[in-house]
């Protein structure tokens, strides 16, 4: 597993020591000239802040030697750490499966109260329009029959004048001989 030189060096470099480099400019010049296969040039040319230019030299054989980086020694996981993590992992997916099944009810749930709402409303709508009609058709078959009762009585009032014509003519006739 080899790494690429440009790794192996920034993992050399420390970054605290760069920290320190730029907030301490005087003791930069120090630090700059201590990688002897890395040259590390200052640009001031940003407003915003200090900059630097990192460059690699070719490796060297003797440098290989020197700076081998050894990983840290793995410790042994026993059987029952392995169990511990797996019985970990299993309650989080469980809690996860509990608390989407809950979201899922609360979601289910909301709908359900906006249906039955939805469909109370729509009850209300149709019992108050039918109760609407219902009054509108009693209305009109009032005024339907207060029509029928107005011409009755004109008609009434009119065979009444026309038997009192008859009669008056009749009771003229007999006068006149």
């Amino acid at each position: 597993m080899s790494e690429t030189p440009y790794k192996e060096k920034m993992k050399e470099i420390s970054v605290l020591s760069l920290i320190c480099s730029c907030l301490y400019p005087e003791s930069r010049k120090n630090i700059l000239g201590d990688f002897e296969d890395m040259d590390i040039k200052p640009i001031n040319k940003r407003a915003s802040g200090q900059a630097f230019e990192v460059i690699l030299k070719p490796p060297s054989p003797t440098s290989d030697a020197a700076h081998c980086i050894t990983s840290p020694p793995k410790r042994d996981i026993s059987l029952e750490d392995i169990q511990k993590k797996l019985e970990a992992a299993e309650d989080r997916r469980r809690s996860q499966e509990a608390q989407i099944l809950r979201i899922l009810a609360e979601k289910r749930e909301h709908e359900r109260e906006v249906l039955l709402k939805a469909m109370e409303e729509n009850s209300n709508f149709s019992r108050m329009a039918e109760e609407k009609l219902q009054v509108k058709m009693e209305q009109i078959e009032e005024n339907r029959q207060a029509y029928l009762a107005a011409i009755m009585e004109r008609l009434q009032e009119r065979e009444r004048h026309a038997q009192e014509v008859r009669r008056n003519k009749e009771l003229r006739e007999e006068l006149m001989p």
